[in-house]
């Protein structure tokens, strides 16, 4: 129950309460009567009110129809079947047609979801930076998968997946690396300004007239990549203040996911950096055991033919002697 007059709430509290802790009396002075019949009043005034506010919006909403400037430009989205996570990566699972790697599996299977939770929002525009960013962390995940062949095909499974052509991606994404070959940083923030034309000058330009752009994880690696190819140094403390001037002042949006996902790129980039080192540590050690191996082999072969040839020595000095023996009996 709700009262909008706290009161009346407070009085029909200790009235409750009176009635719920002493014995019941037969006496009711008219004055209490007259207040809690008034507290009744208020209480069931209100409730009907609030029944029929419920009620008047529960007849007049229609999804997707309300009367602000987002329903006008998604609202006939509504209703619309949307494809879920599971289905997406069952969908994901038949393209690839094989079991992913036991050590990348729960990789994987947060980049299918994560990345189809971003194009099936209704605000999702892809451009040439998101797909930099996309092709840049599926580059970083799977550099060390140690199928070579199956990295390409993780790859194409989970844009099928997703709905997007994978061709289309890597143009786009060429097309901006090579944009920014031999840029500068003022050249990178002069675009992100909307100055001196380029794809990138196109993209900060859409960003600051759709007042319901949406920001995803992957166009932040997309300017992370950006400043890998200005020569920036690639180093979290280095580039979250860049990244927060590149998105606030630049591009006039928040700033704190992008800084976000930049650390969590570093943060990943040195754990593979890192696991990468002891693999090769570990082949290294495996290679020296296998050649220390093969020389013990080689060695106990060696001693083997030696000995051989001593025997033979021996047989053949034997014989000698027995011939000469023979001979001399003669």
């Amino acid at each position: 129950m709700i009262f909008r007059n706290t009161a009346l709430f407070f009085l029909a509290l200790t009235a409750s309460s009176a009635s719920a802790f002493t014995a019941p009396s037969p006496v009711i002075s008219r004055t209490s009567a007259i207040m809690m019949a008034d507290v009744a009043e208020s209480a069931d005034a209100e409730l009907a009110e609030i029944a029929l506010d419920k009620k008047r919006v529960g007849v007049n909403y229609q999804a997707g129809k309300a009367d602000t400037d987002f329903a006008r430009r998604f609202g006939d989205l509504a209703g619309k079947d949307i494809k879920t996570v599971g289905q997406a990566f069952a969908d994901f699972t038949t393209e690839l047609g094989i079991s992913v790697n036991a050590l990348y599996k729960n990789m994987v299977t947060d980049i299918v979801g994560t990345t189809h939770l971003v194009v099936v929002n209704a605000r999702f525009q892809r451009d040439p930076l998101w797909s930099l960013g996309i092709m840049t962390t599926l580059d970083l995940l799977l550099k060390n998968y140690p199928e070579v062949e199956v990295r390409a095909q993780i790859k194409s499974a989970l844009f099928k997946s997703v709905g997007i052509d994978e061709d289309d991606v890597v143009a786009e994404a060429k097309t901006i690396s090579d944009w920014a070959a031999g840029k500068s940083k003022e050249d990178i923030e002069a675009a992100l300004t909307g100055e001196g034309g380029g794809p990138l000058a196109d993209i900060a330009a859409g960003i600051k007239k759709d007042e319901f752009w949406m920001y995803s994880r992957y166009f932040g690696i997309g300017l992370v990549k950006l400043m890998d190819n200005i020569g920036m140094t690639m180093d979290k403390d280095e580039v979250y203040p860049v990244m927060e001037e590149w998105m606030t002042n630049k591009l006039g949006k928040s700033h704190l996911t992008a800084c976000a996902d930049s650390d969590l790129y570093f943060k990943i980039r040195d754990k593979l950096e890192m696991m990468e080192t002891m693999m090769k540590e570990i082949e290294i050690r495996e290679k020296k055991r296998m050649a220390e191996r093969l020389e013990d082999k080689a060695e106990a072969a060696l001693r083997a033919a030696d000995r051989e040839g001593k025997l033979q020595d021996e047989i053949a000095s034997e014989a000698k002697e027995a011939r000469d023996r023979a001979a001399a009996k003669e």
